[in-house]
């Protein structure tokens, strides 16, 4: 059985340092060769959007682009399908490779084997 992480992320520009821990976390568990799984949720879910990551800023930080560019080329970044419905997000305005799901598939996917669950 392959260890998993699931990092849920809900804060934005109106907490930025847990939204780069987020990241941070999950970028650095994929480098490490941990199957990772990005949720976007509430204020995070403008991350799923091109150019909101490259607008974040916080000192001595990585660049939250680059730490979802790692988290996607190893893992997978799944936007809240409530959540992007009360911002007007629909699957064609998202970064390739990000996808729109419900609770029924975070439930489906925090419940198996072997997973870890953080959320920020």
């Amino acid at each position: 059985m392959r260890n998993k992480l699931v990092v849920k992320v809900l804060t934005g520009s109106n907490d930025p340092e847990r939204t780069a821990q987020a990241f941070t976390v999950a970028a650095t568990a994929a480098a490490s060769g941990i199957d990772v799984s990005l949720w976007l949720t509430s204020e995070a879910s403008f991350y799923a959007l091109p150019g909101k990551c490259e607008e974040f800023e916080l000192p001595h930080s990585a660049a939250l682009s680059e730490l979802r560019d790692q988290i996607l080329a190893a893992g997978s970044i799944t936007l809240c399908t409530q959540c992007a419905q009360r911002r007007g997000i629909s699957e064609k305005d998202l970064i390739a490779g990000i996808i729109i799901k419900g609770s029924a598939s975070f439930v489906a996917e925090i419940m198996e084997d072997g997973v870890q669950v953080v959320v920020y």
